[in-house]
């Protein structure tokens, strides 16, 4: 009964629950838990309707998992029923193992391990608990299954993750240069020689995906606003963070919190320290928020002017510049934060920041691109098939160089 339940999602419509395990997949506290994370973290001091959760886009994914799935079967792509549950699970589970804030503190609580990883471990702890009913997803998502375009439909340059994110940060920032037409892409989906492919009169949607996705990081992801606020909270938590290694943090935070930002995490400790995980799973963008909106009353200098800084919006100015900045701008900017607000010397790498933004609109060579079918049976890489020279040239990864400071 639970698996026929559906859910009014306001990007789709109406999504139906595909199996009672996806249902009871949805129910565990390890997916309730991104009800409690934003999809597009501080994204909401710029676009004020970004507030959406991993949980809406996990869900919303899933709704074009299914069509997806449907619509191979139709024309004759064999996928079994076990595949098609795992690629459910896969695709509802991909973003299980996001932090607090989602990227905007990827490395801020554990450093050098990325979410899928940790989603991945959360996965193997999930299908321990259901006595190995996720072995074939998680044979899927980690590309270790013998049908590929299985693990593409999960991750690829057109997976279903993408599609949903561009429809779904569109819709809720308001960017509509965002919009994608995922169910005319998913009709044209087909699989050939164990490779996804796009039929030849889908190319125009797909040429507008891409076009789409290099407009939502350069006005959404990328914005320089956003950019600054996600520099500020960094710098917040490594604040945090130097201070509680010392034992100097004095306001009361969450305990799943203090430990993180009380104990230096290896990358082992996370792989291998049960513990550790189920601390991490404790936390979500609440902890995070709550500790800032006590650090603004910490005697510590630095984490004061910073936590007070972010709950009021007193956002840094951040330059963007297609050449780096010059170092003596640099160290002119340092000098007059340090006399503005009379910290040490040490500490403007709190105030000051600069590095480079990275816009990779289509990387052929990272997951070996979009391929499209022709009506010869000829499979191309997008790029050469489309006569749209733009699209030739997204291919090139555009650098731009930031500098973030405080008036």
């Amino acid at each position: 009964m639970n698996s026929s339940k559906i859910v009014n999602d306001p990007v789709y419509g109406f999504l139906t629950i595909p199996s009672a395990l996806i249902f009871d997949l949805i129910e565990h506290p390890f997916f309730q838990r991104l009800r409690r994370i934003k999809q597009l973290g501080v994204t909401d001091f710029v676009y004020p309707g970004a507030t959406h959760t991993r949980f809406h886009h996990a869900l919303g994914a899933l709704n074009l998992m299914v069509k997806a799935v449907e619509t191979l079967k139709q024309k004759g792509v064999k996928i079994t029923d076990a595949e098609s549950d795992a690629l459910y699970a896969g695709i509802l589970l991909h973003d299980i193992g996001h932090g607090p804030y989602s990227h905007s503190l990827e490395n801020s609580i554990i450093e050098g391990v990325a979410h899928e990883r940790i989603s991945y471990l959360l996965m193997k702890k999930l299908n321990e608990s259901l006595e190995g009913k996720l072995d074939l997803m998680i044979s899927i998502f980690s590309n270790q299954y013998k049908k590929k375009f299985l693990y593409q439909l999960i991750s690829g340059q057109l997976d279903m993750d993408r599609l949903d994110y561009l429809s779904r940060d569109s819709f809720f920032t308001g960017v509509v240069e965002g919009q994608v037409g995922a169910e005319r892409i998913i009709n044209m989906l087909n699989v050939v020689g164990d490779e996804l492919v796009v039929e030849e009169k889908g190319i125009y949607s797909i040429e507008k995906f891409i076009i789409a996705r290099r407009m939502m990081y350069w006005q959404v992801y990328l914005h320089k606003t956003v950019v600054g606020v996600d520099v500020m909270l960094i710098q917040i938590m490594k604040r945090a963070k130097f201070l509680g290694l010392q034992s100097l943090l004095k306001e009361p935070i969450s305990p799943a919190l203090n430990y993180f930002l009380s104990h230096t995490i290896s990358v082992d400790a996370i792989e291998n320290n049960e513990e550790v995980l189920k601390c991490f799973i404790q936390l979500d963008d609440s902890d995070i928020l709550n500790a800032i909106k006590q650090w603004q009353f910490s005697e510590d200098k630095v984490l004061r002017i910073l936590s007070e800084s972010f709950i009021n919006r007193k956002l840094p100015k951040v330059m963007v510049s297609d050449k780096p900045i010059p170092q003596e701008e640099i160290e002119k900017i340092k000098k007059s934060t340090i006399k503005k607000f009379k910290i040490k010397e040490e500490e403007v790498s709190y105030f000051v920041n600069h590095s480079i933004m990275k816009n990779d609109a289509y990387r052929v060579d990272k997951y070996n691109g979009i391929k499209v079918l022709k009506k010869n049976g000829e499979v191309l890489d997008v790029a050469e098939a489309s006569d749209n020279y733009t699209l030739k040239a997204l291919k090139d990864t555009v650098k731009k160089y930031y500098l973030s400071f405080y008036r």
